[in-house]
């Protein structure tokens, strides 16, 4: 059955060019993972997901060729992309955003954003590509159907005001604010989108904190505990994804 098939997500552009015969080329990488990695040979089969919705069973025609076991236009599994879209924009950590980035797509996130905040620190150059490439990864691994986008970095004094939807500003040290459990109970009608924020190490300059509540955004406590920002993202995009498969099971 399909759902037992290891997966490789295939560009919906690329699948176009299979033609009637569903012949799709596969590219080197993907040829030594099927082969070297999960050891099939001719006729071994495996599942192509499309990142849009899409799953079709697949054959090893040869070792730089697949066939689809089902027309391109009638996948075995097609999806509607999930609603409310869940949008993390987390501040970029020295060493833990690869990390926060395959967990987060494990998790159920439909959208990264990353942040360059005041207190933001930075380990070198970002690598936007490279986080791409895990995110692409972990949406294999944990067979989403859909893959999550990740946006380029931007700060976030520009990125408040162009946020949509429902926005919540993760935050600490501030006495009587409602949990994040609290507000999401209190949401009766899906929005289009539920982002949402998580700061750096040092935690929000007040200029930020400010600017955010002056757009619209509600800060939310995500527990009792003083949290890494890389563990307070995780555990926040946690809650939504738990929230959004228990009210609208997706």
């Amino acid at each position: 059955m399909a759902q037992e098939r290891r997966r490789l997500l295939i560009d919906p552009q690329r699948l176009q060019a299979a033609g009637g015969d569903g012949l799709v080329a596969l590219l080197p990488e993907e040829s030594r993972y099927l082969t070297r990695v999960l050891r099939l040979g001719p006729g071994g089969g495996f599942a192509i997901c499309d990142g849009a919705g899409s799953l079709w069973e697949a054959r090893i025609e040869a070792s730089t060729q697949a066939r689809l076991e089902q027309p391109l236009a009638s996948p075995l599994q097609r999806q509607l992309r999930p609603s409310p879209e869940l949008v993390l924009a987390a501040a970029v950590v020295k060493r833990d955003y690869e990390l926060v980035v395959r967990m987060a797509v494990e998790l159920g996130v439909d959208r990264l954003q990353p942040w360059i905040c005041e207190r933001t620190a930075v380990m070198g150059q970002l690598r936007p590509e490279r986080w791409r490439a895990i995110a692409r990864e972990a949406a294999e691994q944990c067979e989403r159907l859909w893959l999550p986008q990740l946006a380029e970095p931007g700060t976030a004094h520009d990125a408040w005001p162009a946020a949509s939807g429902l926005r919540l500003l993760a935050t600490t040290r501030r006495q009587g604010l409602p949990s994040l459990e609290e507000v999401l109970e209190q949401v009766d009608q899906p929005p289009d989108a539920v982002w949402l924020a998580c700061g750096p190490e040092g935690g929000w300059s007040e200029i930020e904190e400010q600017e955010a509540e002056t757009q619209g955004w509600i800060p939310v406590s995500l527990g009792p505990r003083i949290l890494r920002a890389s563990t307070a993202a995780v555990a926040g995009i946690s809650g939504l994804s738990a929230w959004r498969h228990r009210r609208w099971s997706c």
